[in-house]
């Protein structure tokens, strides 16, 4: 199995943390759910089994939120930007890592898509979009 050892922080730079651990899945989330903890269609997240998380700062900045009647919702962030950040799954002894959180490669890609048949309507993963290396033309 493969195992992590990164460093990562929040947007403003506040929170800044190192995980280890060993990987047991990283997965696209298209819940509900996750669409909405982050605006976006997906979240990214590694699971890691052994794993040890050390706040290396800000970490009096860091928040929760336990979405009520959710049996296994809870979303961990810095309290100044609202950066996803890790948080301890209790209920499976994991740490879940938010991977745009990272500051380094972890040295892994996502292994599975999950929730997909609650993806967002207008997601097209195969479209032929223009990529752009930064803003497009006339931005």
């Amino acid at each position: 199995m493969d195992t992590i050892n990164c460093s990562g922080s929040c947007l403003c730079g506040a929170v800044k943390y190192r995980v280890k651990g060993t990987v047991s899945r990283f997965t696209l989330c298209h819940c509900g759910r996750c669409r909405k903890a982050t605006g976006s269609e997906r979240t990214s997240n590694i699971m890691l089994s052994n794993a040890q998380l050390e706040w290396l700062s800000g970490k009096e900045r860091v928040s929760s939120y336990k979405l009520p009647n959710a049996e296994h919702y809870l979303t961990t962030f810095c309290g100044d930007c609202g950066s996803p950040l890790p948080r301890q799954v209790i209920e499976i002894e994991m740490i879940a890592v938010p991977a745009g959180s990272l500051d380094e490669d972890p040295g892994i890609n996502p292994q599975a898509h999950i929730f997909w048949d609650s993806r967002a309507q207008w997601l097209e993963p195969d479209a032929a979009l223009p990529k752009h290396a930064e803003y497009p033309p006339g931005v």
